[in-house]
């Protein structure tokens, strides 16, 4: 009997040991971006007012219908179905430099988020960003400027932004001033507003902020920390490219 008591508990000692191991092995391949447990399943749209359905009804702003590309899609709904169809990819995050600039892989970081949803509408940030440094460096204060990686940077954005888009308000529980595609800048991130809202109105944020996020569009545009700016993008901004 006491052979037995003794082999059992060596059994239940080995699987405690094993459980340990896979979970320190789970966690190290989660936290270095090997696996992604982020999931780009959409929350429910909660909002019942301005006719229950999205952004209907919340802005007339005109800027909300600037086309740039001339694809026949507003700016706002390019970006929002180009940030959308970025996070079905699921990327893994990691932030790694990458010599062309935009991501080619399956790892991004925030600022990523942004970038692709403003290329699918006709906003190269790379590039722009890039010719603004070169117009105003004092402006950004970069030592030696590296367009790979400068429209990547949070602060860099902000710059760029401030004087280059649509700037709105940054409170979020005045909700009617907030659109689907709109940009959403945080002290050291940022991403983009959802057209699903909660209960009370307030959009969803849909970004990338670590490996272990649940979910890429989430209820945390008020919660997620203290906004910055706000932003609707310009098309006079790509007078810097000419």
């Amino acid at each position: 009997m006491d052979v037995r008591k003794r082999w059992k508990r060596i059994f239940v000692a080995a699987v405690a040991m094993l459980a340990c191991v896979l979970f320190i092995v789970v966690v190290a391949r989660i936290a270095t971006g090997r696996l992604c447990i982020t999931s780009s399943h959409r929350p429910v749209d909660r909002y019942e007012g301005a006719s229950g359905a999205g952004d209907a009804g919340l802005s007339a702003d005109p800027a909300a219908t600037v086309d740039a590309d001339a694809d026949d899609i507003a700016d706002n709904g390019d970006v929002l179905a180009a940030a959308l169809a970025y996070i079905q990819t699921r990327p893994h995050y990691k932030s790694v430099y990458y010599p062309s600039g935009y991501p080619d892989d399956e790892h991004g970081v925030c600022t990523d988020v942004v970038a692709i949803a403003c290329r699918e509408a006709g906003y190269d940030l790379q590039a722009l960003v890039a010719a603004d440094v070169a117009r105003r460096p004092e402006a950004y204060a970069i030592e030696i400027p590296d367009p790979a990686i400068d429209f990547r940077r949070t602060p860099n954005l902000k710059v760029f932004f401030d004087a280059h888009a649509q700037r709105l308000t940054s409170d979020a529980g005045n909700i009617s001033e907030w659109r689907g595609g709109d940009i959403v800048l945080y002290e050291g991130h940022i991403g983009i507003v959802s057209d699903r809202r909660n209960e009370r109105g307030v959009p969803y944020l849909i970004h990338h902020s670590g490996p272990l996020q649940l979910r890429y569009e989430e209820d945390k545009l008020q919660s997620y920390g203290h906004i910055v700016g706000h932003y609707r993008l310009d098309p006079t901004c790509l007078a810097l490219l000419s």
